[in-house]
């Protein structure tokens, strides 16, 4: 029996209240199945702060999502960039630390809207439920 298989997952999605509601993201993902999901809010993408994606870590969190506004529609000019950038720097770190280097994600909000989202984040759910 494969044990790690049956590991309930601790995700974490930082998203930019600009651009998606996380109220309404939090009901989207609490009817799909899974693990605990932890959605925080943030003014803006780029206050996600590498500190804080790292305290996710350090309190047990398998993955973490970003959640930023279209690369030319940012409200705070380049927060969707810093985001990206904090991204790489904290998988960066994980991979130094020995937990992988792809557990930090950033998604784009696009046209699709919500749905797409969501369902990007199901597909980061199975590659992280994978990876531990």
């Amino acid at each position: 029996m494969n044990i790690k298989k049956h590991k309930t997952l601790k995700l974490y999605t930082f998203c930019c209240s600009n651009c998606l509601d996380g109220d309404e993201l939090n009901h989207l993902l609490g009817e799909g199945e899974g693990g605990e999901h932890k959605i925080i809010s943030l003014p803006c993408s780029g206050k996600a702060d590498l500190l804080y994606i790292l305290k996710a870590f350090e309190t047990g969190a398998d993955g973490l999502a970003l959640i930023t506004c279209s690369i030319s529609e940012c409200h705070y000019l380049e927060g969707n960039l810093r985001a990206t950038k904090r991204a790489e720097q904290a998988n960066a770190l994980l991979e130094e630390a020995g937990m992988g280097g792809d557990r930090v994600t950033v998604l784009r909000m696009n046209g699709n809207g919500i749905e797409d989202i969501v369902a990007k984040l199901e597909a980061f759910r199975e590659r992280i439920r994978d990876m531990s």
